[in-house]
Parts: structure tokens; C-alpha cells; sequence
């Protein structure tokens, strides 16, 4: 008891509940530009973090995530461009009743069922990340060891698009996270004799170039803007925000349990996220109703699921963060690297080394996600002003604040460089169609990777077989196996069960 109210008090201050509410119009404002995602919001946001004290910084990430999420139904409902990958799932509904008028509708039970799906999404952090904890104190290397192939694991096989394609980005990842000293000889690896590549690559430079600059880039390369501004017009709105959302929630209650349940379940998968629990959510959705062949056409059912899911499954993805050191998503990879920063090492013993600011971590998931209700109603009401946004003032702003903070952290120009090569690397892959989600957890898990392997293969003098003698640890590895099967064997069963599974995000499209 005495550690939750620390933890309140750690939040409920003015410091900490100013930097709050920053946060919350800094995210609606990245989230509902077009093109803009809630990870580059964060990897933005992060330079600032540095001077906060360690409960602001991250209630500053977590709030600026949440409301990125729900921003990004803004342009998707007004211009038809998801504003995040969280909102492309359901862009076809929301699009069709903005055209209908219906805009701050729709757009009013998104954000009632944001806050219904991250609150979900924070009672099950709260309820399973301490016990999870508790459980996770008999781990030893081998067990670190198999869960971090897992995570690698997942990043590869529940990305959309190719296995190999997701396989071949994990590995420049990897590659990345090989640069240094090596952890055993000490001897330098791939540095090509630049001093500041001795320690490493920095991570912040290389989430700010992954996700900062390569949207930059990409907003430059297209073609559908013209002179810097949107081209699409805005159809004229009626009604209120909220004057429909009681009946809808009467109508889908069970919608929104589905939902925020289906959101936190995949979020805590590692490398899922919130885009993919909502294809997964809107699937499902669309698979049970009575009435499928209305999604697409401006169904409230479909929003209802895949909105639940959204900010439940950000919520969610803190739990493999928080008790493993395991990103469930890009945005908790970029958290890790804040939390030790301020030293806080992510993993079981942070409810015991540092039980005050996890509660307090609880409480600003709370907080966020109830700020989420009246910020995004302001946002709602002044809609078109992020729809028109023009381009050519965001993004040079935008690249300044990519460049100053990649030099912010290091005074070094080594990690602006790196910054601007992740961001051409990125922009390389991505236009190949490889996911870039797998590349930043292979950096993310490759030193834990190494290191808890490097360990355990000193521990048992060589012996591999010292990886399957523990039981949690054969488990692991039996897990790990079965998902590297996965789509052999959900190949297999497509092909004989047609009907059985879900289906594809492409079948939806």
C-alpha cells in the first residue's frame, strides 16, 4: 500500500501533471498529421526526456503514445489517410462516414473506446506484470537467452508481409547491435577505427532515423501532395461527439471486451503492436458479426473492435518490457532504452529496486488514458486544423528536431551521421516492402541475445545441451521452435480447415 501511494505521488504533482498535458496535445498534433506515426512521436519526444525527472519522462511517453494512437483516426476519417498504422485497419469505415457527415461521430466513439480499451489494457499491466514478476525471478541466462529468441521469433513471424523479408530486416538488426567491443575478447568489431562506434551504436540516433527521418523522407517522395497541402476537401459535418456514443456502447459492449481483451493479448506478444492487434481485432470482428458485408461502408461495429484494440494492445506491449526487458512493440523498444537511462533496468527486480516508480508508471497509464477523453474532444472540435496541416512548414521543423536530438545526446556528430544513414537505410527497405519493426528489436534484443548466450555457454563450458535442462528453459525452446512452424503449419491448416482461421489482412483490404 505504502509503495502505491508513492507511486501516486509521484504522478499527482504539478511538475509531472504539466508535462502530462503537454505531452497529450504533442501527441494529438504528431498523431493526426497524415503520414505521421505514434513511435516517430515518441523517438521525437525522447531528446526531451533527458533533463525530466525518471516518472515525467515516462508518463510524458506513455501519454504522447496513447493519444498518437487515437489521432490517427482524425485523417483518417476526414482526408482517408490513416494519420498511424493503428488506424489503417479500419480507414474504409472511418473515411465513409466522414463523407456521410458522420465525422465527429465516428470519431467520438474512437475515443471513447480508446480510453475503455487503454484502461482495460493497464488493468491487465497492473494485474499480471507483478505475479509475472514473481515468476520470472527463476530465470537464469538460459532462460533470458530462449526468451529473447523469442521476441526475435515473433518480430519475424507476426509482421505483415514476408517471413523471409522480415527475417532478412531482424537481421540488419542484428548486425547493428554487433558493432563494438566484443563481450568476451573485448576486441573491436566493425568500427573501421571511429572511436565513438567503440561503445557501440547509440540506440536514440537510430530509432530517431528509423522512424523520424525515414517519414520525412517518405512525405518528401510522394507525389500526392501538392505545394505542401493536402488536396482532399473536408464534407460538412453535423451532429456532436458524444451524442451517439451511449447508444453504440449499449449496441457493441460486447465489441469493446472483445476487443480491449484481443488488444492487450497481442500486445504483449513481442514485436506485435498496436496495427497489428487491430487488423487482428477488426478480422475477428468481421468474422463474427451478423452484418460483414457492411465493414467497409461506414459500420460503427468494425471501429468499435479495432479502436478497443489499439490502446489496449499499447498498454499491453509494457508487460514483456516491463518483467523481461522484451519490447512488445517498437514504442516500448525506445522506453527501454529511456528506463536505463535513468537507471532503471527493465526486468523483475524493478518491483523491487524500484516498486514506487512502477507504481507510479501504473498510475500515469491511468492518468493518460482519462486525459485521453477531453484532449481528444478539443482535437475532435478543431479537426481540420491537423487535416490541413501544410507539409512543407511540419517537416523542416521536424528535421530539426531529428538532427538537434540525435547530437543532443552524445555532442557528437558520429550519431547524427548514424541517424541520417538509419533514416536512407530505412527509407531503402521500407520501399522494398520490408518491415522496419523487425530491424529495430534486432538491435534492441541482439546485445541481450549475445550476452545472455556468451554467459550461459561459459556456465555449462560448451555443453548446448545446457540449454534444455532447466524446465522453463526447455519450455522456451519449445515455444521458440513452435513459432518458427507457425506458418508451415497454419499453411497446412488453411489448406485442409479453409474456414477455420481468420482471415488475412490482405482478404480484409
Amino acid at each position: 500500500m505504502n509503495e502505491l501511494l508513492d507511486g501516486m505521488l509521484l504522478v499527482f504533482n504539478l511538475q509531472t501533471l504539466l508535462v502530462i498535458l503537454i505531452a497529450a496535445v504533442f501527441g494529438v498534433f504528431v498523431g493526426a498529421i497524415p503520414g505521421l506515426s505514434a513511435t516517430m512521436a515518441v523517438a521525437l519526444l525522447v531528446p526531451i526526456t533527458f533533463a525530466m525527472e525518471p516518472t515525467a519522462a515516462i508518463a510524458a511517453i506513455i501519454t504522447t503514445a496513447a493519444m498518437a494512437i487515437f489521432a490517427g483516426d482524425i485523417p483518417a476519417t476526414y482526408l482517408n489517410i490513416p494519420g498511424t498504422p493503428a488506424s489503417a485497419a479500419y480507414v474504409a469505415d472511418s473515411a465513409a462516414l466522414g463523407r456521410l457527415g458522420r465525422a465527429r461521430e465516428c470519431l467520438g466513439v474512437n475515443v471513447t473506446c480508446s480510453m475503455i480499451g487503454g484502461l482495460a489494457g493497464t488493468l491487465v499491466l497492473v494485474m499480471v506484470a507483478p505475479s509475472l514478476a514473481e515468476f520470472a525471478l527463476n530465470f537464469s541466462s538460459y532462460e533470458y537467452f530462449w526468451l529473447a529468441l523469442l521476441g526475435l521469433g515473433s518480430a519475424v513471424f507476426i509482421s505483415p508481409g514476408s517471413a523471409v523479408k522480415g527475417f532478412l530486416s531482424l537481421m540488419v538488426g542484428l548486425l547493428l547491435a554487433t558493432v563494438g567491443l566484443d563481450l568476451v575478447t573485448g576486441a573491436p568489431r566493425f568500427t573501421f577505427d571511429v572511436p565513438d562506434l567503440m561503445g557501440g551504436i547509440n540506440f536514440i540516433p537510430v530509432m530517431i532515423g528509423f522512424f523520424a527521418m525515414y517519414e520525412v523522407m517518405k512525405l518528401y517522395g510522394q507525389h500526392k501532395l501538392t505545394g505542401g497541402r493536402t488536396t482532399q476537401t473536408i464534407a460538412p459535418q453535423h451532429g456532436s461527439v458524444f451524442g451517439q456514443v451511449p447508444t453504440h456502447l449499449k449496441r457493441y459492449w460486447k465489441n469493446v471486451i472483445r476487443g480491449s481483451t484481443l488488444g492487450a493479448f497481442i500486445g504483449a506478444l513481442p514485436g506485435a503492436g498496436a496495427d497489428i492487434a487491430a487488423w487482428i481485432s477488426y478480422a475477428v470482428s468481421k468474422k463474427r458479426s451478423k452484418t460483414p458485408e457492411a465493414y467497409g461502408t461506414g459500420h460503427i461495429e468494425g471501429l468499435v473492435d479495432a479502436s478497443s484494440a489499439n490502446n489496449s494492445a499499447v498498454a499491453g506491449a509494457w508487460v514483456p518490457a516491463l518483467v523481461f526487458g522484451i519490447p512488445g512493440d517498437s514504442i516500448t523498444a525506445i522506453v527501454i532504452g529511456v528506463l536505463y537511462m535513468k537507471g532503471m533496468n527493465p526486468g523483475p527486480t524493478i518491483f523491487m529496486d524500484n516498486s514506487a516508480m512502477a507504481y507510479g508508471l501504473f498510475t500515469a497509464f491511468f492518468v493518460a488514458n482519462l486525459i485521453l477523453l477531453p484532449i481528444g474532444y478539443l482535437a475532435i472540435r478543431s479537426a481540420h486544423v491537423f487535416a490541413v496541416t501544410p507539409t512543407r512548414v511540419l517537416m523542416p521543423i521536424i528535421l530539426c528536431f531529428c538532427i538537434v536530438g540525435a547530437f543532443a545526446i552524445n555532442n557528437s556528430l558520429t550519431d547524427v551521421w548514424i541517424m541520417l544513414a538509419c533514416g536512407v537505410a530505412a527509407y531503402l527497405i521500407a520501399t522494398a516492402d520490408f518491415p522496419i519493426a523487425p530491424a529495430i528489436l534486432g538491435l534492441v534484443l541482439g546485445n541481450i541475445l549475445e550476452s545472455n548466450f556468451m554467459t550461459s555457454m561459459i556456465k555449462a563450458n560448451g555443453n548446448l545441451l545446457a540449454f534444455i535442462e532447466r524446465p522453463i528453459s526447455a519450455c522456451l525452446g519449445l515455444l521458440v521452435l513452435l513459432i518458427a512452424l507457425f506458418p508451415l503449419i497454419a499453411k497446412l491448416w488453411r489448406a485442409r480447415y479453409p474456414a477455420a482461421l481468420p482471415p488475412t489482412k490482405e482478404a480484409i483490404e
